[in-house]
């Protein structure tokens, strides 16, 4: 099948770059970039790709749920490329370039199984209330040696000095000049890929990192977060290094979140979370009553492996709880000091580790049921609520997956048909992980008479 996908504009542009070939991506359910590459004179001539509806929902090991989660007759998707989105690849060898695409089902919806589609959703909800969301969200990830042996822990990569860092440097500068050359090519790649960076920092973990994307729509800042994920990978590579966005890669050091600062323009385009004379709106104190209702119900989606829970630890700037307050790193919900139109609710508790559709989908979702329903949130949080002796959020994936899964907030969301597929890819997985016999158990278990 061919129509007219391109622009003459976009066509002539792929061929002055002399591209070759053009990548059509999209996100599985764990945010890795998986699709298929076509010609970019078989694109520019309209010609559609198909591929299995099944995809999305490969698990993190290889393997699918039950043919009942996606159609009997392994029915296929059309590949839909957001043209917007079309860029050159900046570590492509040869010239090649990609788009990130829409899943299409045979009746020219939107497939419910493919994460863009499931933000898309909840966007189109926000849109009937006259609001748009805008999001930023923070990345935290290990720039570690390259790792090849799954059985030996991460190690930082050796520096300069010939040492490899043990912690010392936090918020120092030291450690970006002694990889320099792979932050330099990962800044030029975002420049090529259109993602607007802002602060980096070195975080408190040895060798760990975060860097911020500026604030925006956020179905752009997904697609982003989608692509700037990838580059860490990609361009870590060709430094011979392995960048980890894992929640958890290294036991007694601090995990990797990716913190999510949200906040919403009416029709007016002024922020919806702040009244005429400067103070809090209803929809504020909504929209944080539905995460603190909701959240627990969605937590496979905003921490959606077991390694997840590791980061969870009272003491290391991880939130246990759903408590909200003003300036205060140890609620779940933080409002950082702001005016009136930049107030904005920072999301503290998806690592790293999730799909960014996903956890914004859902982080915005919560939100917005708050909103639909008048909730009204806690007290806000006073101090310093580590101290709190039990946490109010799930601490393990097979618990999380078990909120959700007799709440109902993921169908009222998302749809029955992907609410169930997502946890059916997670039953896969956990029975996966609970058959492995771990270094814990042998060294410890195996003494035992």
């Amino acid at each position: 099948m061919s129509h007219a996908i391109l622009s003459p504009e976009q066509a002539e542009w792929l061929t002055r770059h002399h591209v070759r070939d053009v990548e059509l991506v999209f996100a599985d359910v764990h945010g890795f970039a998986r699709g298929k590459t076509l010609p970019a004179k078989a694109l520019i001539q309209g010609q559609e790709l198909r591929i299995a509806r099944a995809v999305p929902l490969q698990s993190c090991i290889g393997e699918f749920p039950d043919y009942r989660y996606y159609g009997e007759h392994d029915p296929d998707v059309a590949l839909r490329p957001d043209v917007s989105t079309l860029r050159l690849i900046p570590w492509a060898a040869t010239a090649r370039a990609m788009a990130i695409c829409d899943c299409v089902d045979h009746d020219g919806a939107l497939s419910p199984l493919s994460p863009r589609s499931a933000l898309q959703t909840v966007l189109r909800r926000y849109a009937r209330h006259g609001l748009r969301p805008i999001v930023a969200p923070e990345l935290e990830f290990y720039v570690f040696a390259a790792h090849h042996d799954p059985q030996r822990p991460f190690e930082p990569p050796p520096l300069r000095s010939g040492r490899r860092e043990t912690g010392f440097d936090a918020f120092g500068f030291s450690a970006l000049g002694d990889l320099e050359g792979f932050f330099d090519e990962l800044y030029r790649a975002c420049e090529r890929l259109e993602i607007a960076t802002d602060t980096c920092v070195h975080e408190m973990g040895p060798s760990q990192f975060e860097i911020n994307l500026k604030h925006g729509d956020a179905l752009k800042l997904a697609d982003q977060t989608f692509l700037f994920k990838t580059a860490l990978k990609e361009i870590g590579h060709r430094h011979q290094l392995s960048v980890v966005c894992m929640a958890k890669p290294l036991p007694g050091q601090p995990g990797n979140s990716m913190h999510l600062h949200q906040s919403l323009l009416n029709a007016e385009g002024g922020n919806a979370f702040s009244l005429p004379d400067g103070g809090p709106s209803p929809a504020f104190f909504g929209f944080i009553a539905g995460l603190q209702r909701f959240l627990p119900q969605l937590m496979p989606l905003l921490c959606p492996n077991p390694n997840s829970y590791r980061r969870f630890v009272k003491g290391m700037a991880a939130p246990v709880n759903l408590s909200w307050g003003v300036d205060n790193r140890s609620v779940g919900l933080r409002v950082p000091v702001s005016g009136p139109e930049a107030r904005r609710v920072e999301n503290r508790l998806p690592g790293c580790d999730a799909n960014p559709y996903l956890a914004l989908a859902a982080s915005l979702g919560a939100g917005l049921l708050g909103i639909e329903l008048g909730c009204s949130p806690s007290e806000p949080a006073v101090g310093n609520v580590f101290k709190q002796d039990s946490a109010s959020l799930p601490n393990t994936l097979d618990a999380a997956c078990a909120a959700m899964r007799a709440g109902d907030a993921a169908e009222q969301l998302f749809g029955a048909e992907f609410s169930q597929a997502y946890l059916a890819v997670k039953e896969v997985e956990l029975a996966h992980y609970h058959s492995q016999v771990t270094p814990w158990e042998r060294q410890y278990l195996g003494l035992l008479a």
